[in-house]
């Protein structure tokens, strides 16, 4: 494996686009290939055996754009495909998982809250993750349509917030002063959720968290790039490019491609 070949990253659409703007930032030098299987979106609502068939697609789909190493940049498909994903590939493979961790530490009222698709909280992943905490009090609310509304480029509209306030409210009535957002896609309504539920409720994502650990793998596998120069960023869909090219800003171009 060269260690100047891109990193690649997959998720179900343009969710993953929060994690390539992590690992981005934090590592300029790298190439990355982002795809976003948005023909198939949402993953959270199809069958554990549909996921994982789609997700060995898309990796093998980035192992033959030689990437070095590839991040499961969906949250679904990690709890339900990244132990068959890692069995049946040999080069580093990372997986995204909520947040629960770092947030069990950082609740002052041990109540935590948990936004997520249907395919995370109802996998056996999410479910042994949570029994590691039994003292805290950890609230389960499956985001339904939410990632169909941002796919569908409508984040910031009246229909999206009567849906957070559905979701979010009673989470904040049973005492959560911390949420874990369950997903990718969820980031980008990051804004309109801390409006929805108020400044004294603290949010995380596995954004940062998931880009230091690529870097330590990288450095483990002696796979950190030695340019010293911005390495490209590609961003693939394989649907027409307007919705993800959205959520880019320039010079990034999103290109059709058929994977």
């Amino acid at each position: 494996m060269q260690k100047n070949n891109p990193i690649g990253l997959f998720d179900s659409g343009i969710g993953g686009t929060t994690i390539w703007r992590e690992v981005k930032q934090l590592m300029p030098y790298e190439d990355t290939i982002f795809i976003g299987d948005q023909l198939n979106a949402p993953y959270g609502i199809k069958s554990k055996d549909e996921i994982v068939q789609l997700s060995l697609k898309n990796v093998e789909y980035l192992i033959n754009q030689n990437c070095k190493l590839i991040i499961v940049a969906c949250n679904t498909a990690t709890t339900n495909a990244v132990a068959e994903i890692r069995s049946m590939f040999t080069i580093p493979i990372i997986g995204i998982e909520p947040a629960i961790k770092p947030a069990t530490s950082l609740t002052k009222t041990s109540t935590i809250g948990i936004l997520a698709t249907k395919g995370t909280i109802t996998s056996d992943f999410f479910a042994s993750k949570i029994k590691l905490y039994p003292n805290i009090k950890i609230i389960e609310q499956i985001g339904y349509n939410l990632v169909n509304l941002i796919e569908s480029g409508k984040t910031n509209t009246e229909e999206m917030r009567m849906l957070l306030k559905e979701y979010l409210y009673p989470m904040v009535e049973q005492g959560m002063d911390t949420l874990v957002l369950g997903c990718t896609h969820y980031p980008y309504l990051k804004p309109l959720i801390q409006d929805i539920i108020g400044e004294d409720i603290l949010i995380i994502d596995s954004g940062k968290a998931v880009a230091k650990h690529t870097q330590k793998v990288l450095e483990q596998h002696n796979l950190l790039t030695d340019k010293t120069t911005d390495g490209y960023s590609k961003f693939y869909t394989n649907i027409e490019p307007t919705i993800l090219q959205s959520f880019l800003a320039d010079p990034h171009i999103a290109e059709y491609k058929d994977f």
